[in-house]
C-alpha cells in the first residue's frame, strides 16, 4: 500500500470515527449516520460479487432482511444479548446465502439474474403470509435490543453508541473484505469477472469461485440486515423486497461499481438525497432516478470515477 492510498484510506477512517461530532452540526443526526454505514456495509457486500466477481444478483435483500428477522426473533423469543443476537442473524443469512448461491451460480448472466429475483421473492412471500412468526404486513414488533455491557457498564444501542458499534462491526467486515480481495480467492474473482473460459483453462473452477464469492457476499448483506433490525427495533417484509435489492445495486454503480470504497460513498448519497428530498416532497424517488441517471451517463464509473476523471483532467491531488 503506497502513501497516497494510506492517506485516502485515513481521511476515510477520520470522517467515519468523527461523524457523531460534525454531522449535527451541519444539520444531520446520528442515525442518519448508522444508516449510512449499515447500507454502505450491504451495497458493499453487492459489490463483492457484482463488481469483483461480475455476476449480478438482484436478489440480495433476502440476505439483508433474513438477518434482520432472524435477529429479531432472536432478542423477541429467544432472549438473545444484543452481539449473540447480530451473530445469530449473521450466521441465518449467510447460511441461506450458501445454499441460494449453491442453486444460482449454475447459471449465468440473466438467467442468473432472474432466478436471484425468484429466490428474493420467495423469501418475501414467506415473511409476508408467515404471520405468526414474522408478524406479516405489520411486520416483526413489540421488542428492544438489550443494553450492551462495555466494562461493567450497561449501554443503551441507540444514538451514539449504536453508531459505534455499526462502525465497529463495519470495519472487521471491511477488513475481512479487503482480506480477501487480496488474497488468491480474490484474484479468482477478478479472473472469473474478467474471463471465465480462460480462467477454467488456468484450472480454476468457475463455479466454486462464484459460489464462494455469492456466499460472502450474503454474509455481509446479512450483517447489515441485522444491523438495521437493532436500529430500528423492527423489520417487515420490505426488507425482504426485490426494490430494496434494486436500491443497493444502484448505491454500488452510484459510488463506483468495481471499486472497494465506492459503493460506501454511492450509499451515503443515496441515503442523504433520500432523507432530505422526502422531507420536500412524496416524489423523491424520481430526484433519486435523475440524479443516478446523470451520473451513470456523464461518468459509468461512478463518483469515484468521477473523482479519478477530474483529477486526470486537471491535475488535482496529483502527487510528484
Amino acid at each position: 500500500m503506497n502513501k497516497r492510498s494510506i492517506y485516502k484510506l485515513g481521511i476515510i477512517w477520520l470522517i467515519l470515527l468523527t461523524l457523531p461530532v460534525w454531522l449535527p452540526a451541519i444539520g444531520g443526526y446520528t442515525a442518519l449516520g448508522s444508516r449510512v454505514i449499515i447500507y454502505g456495509l450491504a451495497a458493499m457486500g453487492l459489490n463483492l460479487l457484482l463488481g469483483y466477481t461480475g455476476y449480478p444478483s438482484f436478489g440480495h435483500a433476502a440476505y439483508f432482511g433474513t438477518g434482520a428477522y432472524a435477529t429479531g426473533l432472536a432478542i423477541k423469543f429467544l432472549g438473545f444479548g444484543t452481539p449473540a443476537a447480530l451473530l445469530f442473524g449473521v450466521l441465518c443469512g449467510g447460511v441461506i446465502a450458501i445454499i441460494c448461491g449453491f442453486i444460482c451460480v449454475r447459471l449465468k448472466g440473466l438467467y442468473f439474474s432472474m432466478l436471484t429475483i425468484a429466490i428474493g421473492q420467495l423469501f418475501y412471500f414467506i415473511a409476508l403470509r408467515w404471520t405468526s412468526v414474522t408478524g406479516g404486513t405489520d411486520g416483526l414488533i413489540g421488542f428492544t435490543a438489550p443494553d450492551l455491557l462495555i466494562w461493567g457498564t450497561q449501554i443503551k444501542p441507540q444514538g451514539t453508541a449504536l453508531y459505534y458499534l455499526c462502525l465497529l462491526c463495519f470495519a472487521i467486515a471491511v477488513g475481512l473484505m479487503g482480506l480477501i480481495i487480496r488474497s488468491p480467492l480474490g484474484r479468482g474473482f477478478a479472473a472469473v469477472k474478467e474471463n471465465e473460459l480462460k480462467t477454467k483453462f488456468l484450472g480454476i473452477h468457475v463455479r466454486r469461485v462464484a459460489w464462494a464469492g455469492f456466499a460472502i457476499s450474503g454474509f455481509v448483506v446479512a450483517l447489515a440486515g441485522s444491523l438495521n433490525l437493532v436500529l430500528n427495533n423492527f423489520t417487515a417484509p420490505t426488507d425482504l423486497y426485490w426494490i430494496l435489492s434494486g436500491e443497493f445495486l444502484i448505491m454500488a454503480v452510484l459510488g463506483g461499481m468495481g471499486s472497494f470504497w465506492g459503493p460506501l460513498i454511492g450509499a451515503a448519497a443515496f441515503i442523504v438525497i433520500q432523507d432530505y428530498v422526502s422531507s420536500l416532497t412524496v416524489n423523491w424517488l424520481s430526484i433519486i432516478g435523475l440524479f443516478f441517471m446523470i451520473v451513470v451517463l456523464v461518468f459509468p464509473s461512478g463518483v469515484v470515477g468521477m473523482i479519478g476523471t477530474l483529477k486526470n483532467k486537471y491535475g488535482y491531488f496529483r502527487t510528484h
